[in-house]
């Protein structure tokens, strides 16, 4: 039974950071929406085409995510990121005991 509480633990660990990387890629999208930076610049079509098909989707699932002119889509991705975590902790610590 150890081994299989290691495996989980791992993989919690290992998806909790990815959904923390995705976090801050997505508040990078949004202060990037803010200054509007060179389209052409790598780094800047990177993180558009990490975040941009998740926005898409949550705007075509949610269609009141778009409001006078302000795009809640980010704000909706960052509450499911937060979501999951809470979720996959709380698994792990009943898992755990």
């Amino acid at each position: 039974m150890p081994v299989f509480s290691s495996l989980f633990a791992a993989v919690y660990y290992v998806a909790d950071s990815v959904l923390s990387l995705y976090f801050w890629v997505v508040i990078a999208s949004v202060v990037m929406s803010w200054v509007n930076p060179d389209p052409y610049n790598p780094i800047v079509r990177g993180i558009r085409s990490l975040t941009e098909p998740v926005f898409y989707r949550i705007r075509k699932w949610l269609p009141f995510t778009y409001i006078s002119g302000i795009d809640f889509s980010p704000f909706v991705v960052v509450l499911g990121i937060k979501f999951v975590q809470v979720f996959l902790a709380r698994l792990m610590s009943q898992m755990m005991f």
